[in-house]
Parts: C-alpha cells; structure tokens; sequence
C-alpha cells in the first residue's frame, strides 16, 4: 500500500494547569481578548489552542514545507503527525514506515552510551545483531564521536547529542519523513558533511514534511507550502507561490482553504 497523510479538522489542545486560579485565569482571558487562541473548555478549565481545523492530504511523491511565525503551531502539527501529541477533535491517519526528526534528544536514554542508544534504536526497527552492530559503527563515524561513544550521553556536549541524533536519524530510510528544523543545528563543518546524506533520506522518502523558517531549502525541497498562523491554516498551495505571499504578508484569495474563506 503506498504511503500517504490524511489529516480531517485536527484540533489540539494544551490546557493550562496552572491557570485555574481565578485571578491569573481573568489575566489571562482578558489578555486574549480578540484572540482565539485562549478559551475555557466545557470543564472551565483554561486551553490554549494550539491548532484548529486543520484539514489536508499527502500522497506518494509529495513535499510539504510547513511555514509560520514562532507559535504558529508548526511544531505542534509535526508533533501530532508523530503521533506525540493526542488531537482532541479530528483525526490523522499515517499509512507507511515513519521517521520524525523533531527534536534531538528524541527517544535517546541519558543515561546510556552512545552505542547501547544506538543498539535500542535498532532493535526497534527489528534489526539482528549483525546490522546492528554495522548499525553503530556507521553511527559512531559519522557523528565523530570518538571514545566518547561508549560514555553516557548525559557527558555530551549539546553539539555532540546533535550529531549522535542526526546520525541515529538518519540511518534509516522512512517512507513518510517529519523534519522540524533542529536538523540544521551543529557547527558549519558537520553540516556541510551531513548536507549529502540529509539530502539523500529526503530523496529516498516517499513524503516529506517539513518546517523550517529557512525559506531557501522549502523552495529547493518543497512542492507544496502550508502557511500557518495562530494556529490555522491560512493558506496551503505551490511552494513558490505561497512562500512569496508569506514573505509580503499577503494571500492570493485562490490560496486560502475552504474552511477559512467561509
């Protein structure tokens, strides 16, 4: 069966459990007056939320590039295509192997080596111990890691655990790849070494979505541009086109969804 993405008005909330006292709940509120963003719930408790009405389909060969301004919701739509977060309202179907590269710290043990991380890892895709073992050496090369590969991650610098995930990420080729822009962190010489091998798991994917604010790589990467703002679709089209609206704070009316424009 081919991979795809359908996602039917997805919601999400995140209540505040903090904000039930009455006084920081009416600052709240009184706060986000005009906007939709910060409600009381049926139980009266206080949610921010985060996406709303989020509607749109992926098909084999298609690359998504998720734009917005910092709090759009970009994060939290990756976040719920992973299946990390729990939608309130709507549904998302994901059919094919995935791979979300959304934070770097993402399902390794701190306090485990490099390599026993990496052997979890494999042993999650149901690897034997042979491609296992040829799994860590891969790993341990590219990030560079040295002896500290066999030290607990928790003794990593914040660049080493970069290199450690992205290497881990990207020893296997998904059929659906999420990317939230982390992968792009690392000094100036590790990127340019990863840039071949990013290259060639987008590539190798049948989907891709991804979310950067580096407009350049949506262009070169991306046929298709959701543009996001406060927490909703504000417009979805060819990349071209809706990166250029996004960048002059305008929206050809034939770019809007339906969901929006009634």
């Amino acid at each position: 069966m081919a991979a795809s993405i359908d996602v039917q008005n997805l919601q999400i909330d995140f209540p505040l459990y903090h904000g039930q006292s009455r006084s920081l709940k009416k600052t709240l509120l009184n706060k986000a007056k005009g906007s939709s963003r910060v409600e009381e719930n049926s139980q009266h408790k206080t949610v921010i939320k985060a996406v709303r009405d989020i509607s749109f389909s992926l098909r084999a060969g298609e690359r998504l590039g998720i734009v917005g301004h910092n709090g759009a919701g970009k994060t939290t739509l990756l976040r719920a295509l992973a299946g990390v977060y729990e939608p309130v309202g709507g549904r998302v179907q994901i059919r094919g192997s995935l791979n979300a590269m959304l934070d770097p710290g993402q399902g390794m043990n701190m306090e485990l080596t490099g390599r026993e991380n990496v052997a979890l890892r494999g042993r999650f895709h149901r690897m034997n111990q042979q491609e296992i073992e040829h799994l860590q050496e891969d790993v341990r090369n590219f990030a560079e890691l040295g002896d500290f590969f066999d030290l607990p991650v928790r003794t990593y610098s914040s660049g080493m655990i970069v290199r450690l995930a992205f290497a881990m990420a990207t020893a296997f080729r998904p059929e659906v790849l999420l990317m939230d822009e982390w992968f792009l962190a690392g000094d100036a010489s590790f990127r340019s070494k990863a840039q071949e091998r990013l290259e060639s798991l987008v590539r190798g994917a049948d989907i891709l979505v991804l979310s950067t604010h580096i407009n350049e790589i949506v262009r070169s990467w991306c046929t298709r541009v959701i543009w996001m703002e406060d927490g909703r679709i504000r417009a979805d089209g060819p990349a071209g086109e809706v990166l250029d609206a996004f960048a002059g704070g305008k929206t050809d009316q034939s770019l809007f969804p339906e969901t929006v424009l009634s």
